[in-house]
Formats: structure tokens, C-alpha cells, sequence
């Protein structure tokens, strides 16, 4: 039985954040209102050191590609309406995940 993942990566852009803490201010708190509203992981994946932008990662396994892909969607949404910087570039994926292998998995 195949497993999908799904990944969702946003490039977020603030160029008038002037420091690192006013940039975790505007960005932490839109990721944990997304966990806890999706059944997604969330990660702050570059930039972390950087004032003007950050990219964030959301990631979803599913035994559906369409729920996957439905969610991420949502958080996509979500993202772009909830936050106080510009959605610069996104990319969504959904693979699929061959489970039938033999248990090289563990």
C-alpha cells in the first residue's frame, strides 16, 4: 500500500524587519496557529539568521495524494492570509511512497 508525503515550502519576505526577534515575532506565531489547526510538521527551514525573509516547510504523510494535497492548499491559504509579510515563492509537492518494500524502512 503506498504512503504520499506531501510537502509545502513558502520563501516569506519582510525587508522592513529590522531584527532577528521582531522577525520570529511576526513568523512564529502563524506557524503554531497552522499546527495546531492541520495535521501538519512545521518547520523555519532558511534564512533563520537573515532579517528580510525566511522560508517555512510544512509537511503531511497521507494514505490519499488528494488529502495531501488538500491540505497543504489550506495551510497555503492560511499562510497567506495570516500573516504580516509578502508570500514571495511557493512550491507544493506530493510523492508517493512505495510501503510495499521489503523492511528497509526499519
Amino acid at each position: 500500500m503506498p504512503a504520499y508525503v506531501g510537502v509545502y515550502l513558502a520563501r516569506l519576505e519582510m525587508p522592513w524587519v529590522k531584527s532577528l526577534k521582531e522577525k520570529r515575532a511576526l513568523v512564529r506565531p502563524v506557524i503554531e496557529r497552522i499546527r495546531a489547526r492541520f495535521p501538519v510538521s512545521a518547520a523555519r527551514i532558511e534564512g533563520l539568521d537573515e532579517h528580510g525573509w525566511e522560508t517555512v516547510g510544512f509537511v503531511i504523510i497521507s494514505n490519499d495524494p488528494k488529502t495531501a494535497e488538500r491540505v497543504l492548499a489550506e495551510v497555503a491559504d492560511y499562510l497567506s492570509q495570516n500573516g504580516s509579510y509578502r508570500l514571495q515563492d511557493e512550491r507544493l509537492e506530493v510523492v508517493r511512497w512505495d510501503t510495499d518494500e521489503p523492511a528497509s524502512l526499519f
